[in-house]
């Protein structure tokens, strides 16, 4: 079993940065990939960024590219997810996600273990 809290949402204006967290504990987190998905109100759940055990493979959604960079610390079982020139579009609760393959998915169905999700709201 693996567990995982996220932190790091908060409140920021448009333009404005955050960096989410996301600690694991449990089960061995490093063979696994990760994951950062987000449901926004009136949204489907989406996957934002993903990256693989190795971190050789790394995923962005289009809507994030250039802005979002996903990065991981196997040492300290965490991931990150670094969100620059964060637009009101991107406000939703993110939830990190972990899948016991390597190999990383976009499909939310891939992924085994899911944090409970930290809100992010970017004001206008």
């Amino acid at each position: 079993q693996v567990q995982l809290v996220e932190s790091g949402g908060g409140l920021v204006q448009a333009g404005g940065s955050l960096r989410l967290s996301c600690a694991a504990s449990g089960r061995t987190y490093s063979g696994y990939a990760m994951a950062w998905f987000r449901h926004g109100p009136g949204k489907e759940r989406e996957c934002v960024s993903a990256i693989s055990a190795s971190a050789g493979t790394i995923y962005y959604a289009e809507s994030v590219k250039g802005r979002f960079t996903i990065s991981r610390d196997n040492s300290k079982n965490t991931v990150y997810l670094q969100m620059n020139s964060l637009h009101p579009e991107d406000a939703a609760v993110y939830y990190c996600a972990a899948d016991r393959r390597p190999v990383l998915s976009r499909l939310g169905s891939a992924y085994d273990y899911w944090g409970r999700g930290t809100q992010v709201t970017v004001s206008s």
